[in-house]
């Protein structure tokens, strides 16, 4: 049986048809980036000011700019005009909190940029509390103009833990599959879709992309030799090597917390069945012994224990493996088809894929409480993965015949859109906070 869509070729096994060769090309350039649209906010937005740097239109390239997307796109800001503002302040003691009251800000990021000799650009910014007229944060970088669009959503990251409490994650990046005709490609691009590169090409399907702890690496599933075998790939010297080609399939990768281990669903030793395995892919290790079909597992954030989905109990079900006793316990019950778990990187719950009347929905589950929450409406949302700060879920949607990217936060109000243009987009993988 599959626990998905039939008309998808996915990470769970059947027999596969006849493949042609496959070429490979690393670093190939993207053809177009991810366009982020809003299509749902927060009710409670706080309004912000991002008055353009003094000496910013000295670079075509600005910072202020990105900034001010970053926020819009979160869906926790709304954006108040400071353009037409004269003198436009620089420094924290500049805001008149007042002033920005009037004009309805809450908070006002203010900043400058000066050119120095070695051809590097100082970039000084401060984020001031216009209620309390309070300097909530001030940071000074030393960048070359080629790093601006990476300050800016470091300068984002750090307004969106100041005013939300909670970590940005505008530096991070995320990993896709693109489908234009007959060629399949693994890209990587900023979480705000800008930048994407290919790091793997392909006459024929790649699957699963899952990144390593660190974020040097990322796992996928190649069907070059006629049958699914796992791959990794780094992304600082476009090395990959074969993890797993055993017998039968190969499927489903999914990292250790500590980036040493992998775990994976193999039919090498008949049916469908969990697997550890050491990242150069040695040191096999057999997790459970099931007659039904256990895959698409993935690690709570500890370590301790795995997510999966099976269909021992007679439909596909989530499950949770304790790894230090081997103990396995039932998640979900309701509905009779719930598949494709995600911890939440605070370990508060998961998300996972409900099929419901035959629409395929993203929800989310708390641990302590057990209860169910649906974030989206379908018909054929699947394959979703968490952003490091657990806030939001981006996953695999369809729109206007083809596939297309998609967001929604973990309490289910804002909803986002990441369209390629005249591509289908798939199996997204957020990856991990910046070290």
């Amino acid at each position: 049986m599959q626990f998905v869509s039939g008309n998808r070729l996915r990470r769970l096994l059947k027999a596969l048809f006849p493949l042609l060769l496959l070429g490979f090309v690393v670093a190939v350039p993207a053809r177009a980036q991810l366009t982020i649209e809003i299509v749902g906010g927060s009710g409670s937005a706080i309004p912000i000011a991002v008055v353009p740097f003094e000496n910013e239109s000295n670079w075509p390239l600005g910072i202020t700019g990105v900034v001010a997307a970053d926020l819009t796109r979160s869906g926790l800001f709304r954006q108040i005009e400071a353009n037409a503002v004269v003198p436009r302040p620089v420094r924290a003691e500049d805001v008149r909190g007042a002033d920005w009251r009037a004009r309805g800000a809450d908070a006002v990021v203010v900043g400058s940029m000066r050119s120095l000799a070695d051809g590097r650009v100082e970039v000084r910014f401060a984020l001031v509390d216009a209620v309390k007229q309070m300097q909530l944060a001030a940071v000074t970088y030393t960048v070359t103009p080629a790093q601006f669009r990476a300050t800016a959503h470091r300068i984002a990251d750090v307004i969106y833990e100041k005013l939300t409490g909670d970590a940005g994650v505008f530096s991070t990046r995320i990993a896709y599959i693109t489908k234009q005709g007959a060629r399949y490609e693994l890209h990587v691009a900023d979480a705000d879709g800008s930048n994407p590169q290919a790091v793997v090409a392909s006459n024929e399907p790649l699957l699963s992309p899952a990144w390593s702890p660190d974020g040097t690496r990322i796992a996928y599933v190649s069907l070059e030799n006629r049958k699914p075998v796992i791959y990794v790939q780094s992304l600082d010297t476009g090395r990959r090597q074969v993890l797993a080609n055993f017998r039968g399939s190969n499927s489903a990768p999914a990292w250790s917390p500590d980036g040493r281990k992998l775990i994976v669903t193999l039919t090498k030793d008949g049916g469908s069945q969990l697997f550890l395995i050491n990242a150069d892919g040695t040191g096999v290790q057999r997790l459970l012994s099931s007659t039904g079909i256990d895959t698409e597992a993935s690690f709570a954030p500890d370590g301790q224990s795995v997510l999966f989905t099976s269909d021992r109990g007679g439909s596909p079900q989530i499950y949770r493996l304790r790894l230090a006793t081997n103990a396995v316990e039932r998640l979900t019950f309701e509905g009779s088809y719930n598949v494709s778990p995600r911890a939440l990187p605070d370990g508060k719950g998961f998300v996972f894929v409900r099929r419901e009347g035959g629409r395929f929905t993203i929800c989310i589950q708390d641990f302590a409480t057990r209860q169910v929450q649906v974030l989206t409406q379908g018909p054929l949302d699947e394959s979703p993965s968490v952003a490091p700060n657990s806030r939001l879920v981006i996953y695999a949607a369809q729109q206007g015949g083809r596939g297309i990217l998609a967001g929604v936060s973990s309490d289910g109000r804002v909803k986002q859109r990441l369209v390629s243009p005249a591509t289908n987009v798939r199996e997204p993988a957020w990856g991990p906070l910046p070290r």
